[in-house]
């Protein structure tokens, strides 16, 4: 039986999780907004498309196997799964934010018997009684920014990234309650050769994910400069350097470099006379 594995039907985690799945080599096929199935050309998996509140459920069950969600969803409902690998995107915060007007400025200034609208009840409530506040909760299925200007609570818990959200609707973020990312979960009563399986492809995204930071660089360089190039361009183990046919005194080199240094690298190898430099994008880098 193929593992079934539950993704986010739409949402912030929704393209990344399909991106990351074809990147990682899995073909998915006939998936789009409307559908709850998708399928898979190659590999041992079938696709589901679910909302990402209900993917924890539907794995602490064993209506799938396996699911990408968030780690926030994880922890609001409970125990029941098993975390396979972080994801590496969808970072954010459950955070508690107040009117900018409030007059609060600590957790210690919030009182006794204040409203918190959230769409996490259960982390909100171990929250506030881990720090000794009394508060009432009022639940709520999103746009929590407004409610304090509503007069529906006195103060949030929301996820927060950027923070643009709470500074357009006067609010600042007082205190976080835990952070969140993109998860990788399974159930923990999974079948082990399944489980095998599922490992194969957390080890896939892995090298997706290392594969992001990283690019594929190529150019011809002067015999004469190598070992100044050799200083800046490491890369993995050093620098593949080949022979150009007919050419003494030009070698091509093929290194792995971080996104971050390109720029300056490119810069530095012109400035030393090589040519022909390509630059190309790596799917993935398999440790």
């Amino acid at each position: 039986m193929p593992i079934k594995l539950a993704v986010p039907n739409k949402g912030r985690l929704n393209e990344r999780s399909l991106e990351m799945l074809k990147r990682a080599g899995l073909e998915i096929e006939n998936g789009g907004d409307r559908l709850l199935f998708a399928s898979v050309k190659n590999g041992n998996f079938s696709v589901l498309f679910l909302r990402a509140q209900d993917i924890v459920r539907f794995v602490q069950t064993g209506a799938v196997d396996a699911g990408i969600t968030g780690w926030d969803l994880v922890l609001e409902n409970g125990n029941g799964v098993e975390l396979v690998r972080e994801m590496g995107f969808g970072k954010c915060r459950l955070s508690v934010a107040v009117p900018e007007s409030s007059g609060i400025n600590s957790l210690e200034d919030i009182a006794d018997g204040s409203r918190v609208a959230t769409s996490f009840p259960n982390m909100t409530k171990q929250f506030f009684e881990s720090i000794g506040k009394k508060v009432e909760i009022a639940v709520i299925s999103g746009a929590a920014e407004v409610m304090p200007r509503m007069g529906v609570a006195d103060f949030i818990t929301d996820l927060v990234s950027s923070g643009s959200t709470l500074k357009s609707n006067n609010l600042r973020e007082l205190a976080v309650i835990s952070e969140s990312q993109a998860v990788l979960i399974a159930s923990k009563n999974l079948h082990s050769e399944k489980m095998k399986e599922l490992e194969e492809l957390a080890n896939a995204l892995e090298s997706v994910e290392i594969a992001e930071h990283k690019k594929y660089l190529m150019a011809d360089v002067p015999v004469a400069v190598l070992d100044e190039v050799r200083t800046f361009l490491p890369g993995i183990d050093g620098p593949t350097v080949m022979n150009i046919a007919g050419r003494d005194d030009v070698v091509a080199i093929h290194v792995v470099i971080d996104k971050s240094q390109i720029y300056n690298t490119v810069n530095k190898l012109k400035k030393l006379g090589a040519s022909g430099i390509l630059i190309v994008p790596i799917d993935r880098m398999v440790p």
